[in-house]
């Protein structure tokens, strides 16, 4: 298990931005409409999803502070309509909007006050939690969306706190839900044994780098995991 302080969320957060905008900014108009390692997503959509997050991660912020409930979406269907709207911009536009949106959401979360960090709000999967797992909400997108931009970026280049971290969030949701096969997770360049306990029956054995495991548990690749069965068990969408 991998501490997550605030301190070193907000070294996550930060390089993982500048390593995701970095990796955007590479994109030229063409590339940018090109399939993403997303199912159905250009890169433009990555992009979009970017910026839009960033805002919605900002309305939590400004409930945080202000204690009035802003919440990061109405509904998922405006998160929907917002990305491909969107993903239908320029790639300038695009790219100066997650700029600023990005911006953005730093400086609103570097003003919050302790008391503040400790008020609750609500994720877009409904869950409350304290202001401190904002930060914490966009690690997540920073450095697993730049996976999926395809510019070149692989799990296995995220840094290895980082590759714990998530191990560590990815196992405990999945340890949380129904229909998840359970597992004994071994990372070969890892001393720790991760099981999820979800579901019935004779657990699997599926082993690999840490980053793969993650590559794997995350739905991006299954690239050096193996399992004592025939195959890898199916899994069902993290998030």
């Amino acid at each position: 298990m991998v501490t997550r302080t605030h301190e070193s969320v907000s070294h996550w957060l930060h390089d993982g931005t500048e390593v995701f905008l970095a990796h955007a900014s590479t994109l030229d108009e063409r590339s940018v409409r090109g399939a993403s390692l997303l199912s159905g997503w250009t890169r433009a959509h990555v992009l979009a999803h970017m910026a839009r997050n960033a805002e919605a991660l900002r309305r939590l912020a400004d409930w945080a502070r202000t204690g009035v409930e802003t919440p990061m979406y109405a509904d998922p269907a405006q998160r929907a309509r917002e990305i491909d709207a969107t993903a239908g911009h320029g790639l300038d536009r695009l790219l100066s909007d997650l700029f600023a949106t990005s911006t953005t959401l730093e400086e609103c979360l570097a003003v919050l006050t302790e008391e503040q960090w400790r008020h609750e709000v609500r994720t877009a999967q409904g869950r409350l939690v304290p202001a401190t797992e904002i930060p914490w909400l966009r690690v997540r997108e920073v450095w697993l969306h730049t996976v999926d931009l395809g510019t070149g970026f692989h799990v296995a280049d995220l840094p290895g706190d980082v590759v714990d971290a998530l191990l560590d969030d990815v196992t405990a949701a999945f340890g949380k839900r129904d229909g998840v096969p359970p597992l004994i997770l071994t990372a070969t360049d890892r001393p720790a044994v991760r099981t999820i306990p979800a579901g019935g029956g004779e657990p699997t054995a599926v082993t690999g780098p840490a980053a793969a495991l993650l590559g794997w548990l995350t739905g991006r690749s299954a690239n050096g995991v193996t399992a004592d069965a025939p195959a890898l068990p199916e899994l069902p969408r993290w998030l």
